[in-house]
């Protein structure tokens, strides 16, 4: 699908969500993530100061440190642009996601802890993304040196977390065929698919 040309333009708002997954020497993981927002104009915050263009609305960052299973050790939190000094408050919320897992029901721990008042937006919408980001840091390594022959490949009790959440990895595809042949499920048709097959067969669609 080819990019739209458009009609000349202003710049006025960037958002930009960054996450970064770094590899401890304590056999640990840090997983960063930021948020930022620059408006591409001069504005009043909510407690009516001043921002300047190219002044950041917001910069939140979020480091959440993981074992190898994505347990959450460790949870910090900075605020260096915020609207308003009370929103602060909520960073003490993110102690309660030590000991957790980023994984199944993650977004309802995340609703659980800092849900409503009791959190941040910006930071809700940073730790719904975070699991998915430890994923690709971690489980994803570790995979890759099990493909080259670097690591022997752990013993799976169910199925990777990613299998039949997109087309891509549905079930009877041929990357799951090809890569989790033991998870690979070949697709049979519905009674109503079948009927329209038999028919389109009949008719010479076939």
């Amino acid at each position: 699908m080819q990019y739209p040309e458009f009609a000349e333009r202003i710049l006025m708002h960037t958002r930009t969500v960054t996450f970064s997954g770094y590899m401890r020497d304590d056999d640990l993981w840090d997983l960063e993530a930021r948020l930022s927002d620059v408006r591409g104009y001069d504005s009043l915050g909510l407690d009516d100061h001043s921002i300047q263009a190219g002044e950041p609305v917001h910069d939140m960052r979020i480091c959440a440190t993981l074992d190898s299973n994505l347990v959450i050790h460790g949870m910090t939190c900075t605020m260096a642009a915020r609207p308003v000094l009370t929103c602060e408050r909520a960073q003490a919320a993110l102690q309660g996601f030590i000991g957790l897992t980023m994984g199944k029901g993650w977004r309802r721990e995340i609703e659980a802890h800092m849900g409503g008042a009791m959190g941040c937006t910006h930071l809700r919408e940073l730790l719904f993304s975070m699991a998915t980001a430890a994923y690709q840091t971690i489980p994803v390594y570790h995979a890759q040196l099990v493909r080259k022959g670097e690591r022997a490949a752990d013993k799976q009790d169910e199925a990777p977390r990613h299998l039949g959440q997109c087309m891509t990895w549905e079930l009877s595809g041929d990357l799951v065929r090809r890569l989790h042949p033991q998870y690979f499920t070949a697709k049979v048709a519905t009674p109503g698919e079948a009927i329209a097959i038999n028919s389109a067969e009949r008719n010479g669609e076939y």
